[in-house]
């Protein structure tokens, strides 16, 4: 893979959408152009979990990880990042067995999860509590 080739993907978790680009480096990852070392542990431990998978099929790991969220809060963007990381390693390795051991560890490194708030219904104010009825 030379300098100038990249892969983009995106991902989203809720309102939040990540785009990643992934290129040869150093193994540095940044996210919204901060290093994911700055972020608070469990962040860190998240976003470091799909490296962490992929390092024994790719031993060696030379590529940087740049990522943009939008939307969404601070766990949903932490969570988008995560799955379009996991996402990238994938299509860049074309490896199966990657696959296979992602999906084995959390599903949801690989596939969105499409779970939305349920809408409120008409003449009600909420998604599913009712308005109390007096019958004396």
């Amino acid at each position: 893979m030379n300098k100038n080739k990249l892969i983009t993907i995106s991902g989203k978790r809720k309102t939040s959408i990540a785009k990643a680009r992934i290129i040869e480096g150093n193994g540095n990852i940044t996210i919204n152009n901060i290093p994911h070392t700055l972020l608070s542990y469990i962040h860190k431990l998240l976003i470091e979990e799909p490296l962490m998978i992929s390092k024994k099929y790719l031993k060696d790991f030379k590529f940087d990880i740049i990522i943009k969220v939008s939307g969404g809060g601070r766990e949903s963007q932490i969570e988008a990042a995560r799955l379009v990381i996991a996402k990238a390693l994938v299509s860049l390795t074309k490896s199966p067995l990657l696959k296979k051991e992602l999906e084995q560890y959390d599903r949801h490194l690989l596939v969105a999860d499409v779970r939305r708030k349920e809408a409120c219904k008409p003449g009600d104010s909420k998604a599913r509590a009712k308005r109390q009825t007096s019958y004396r």
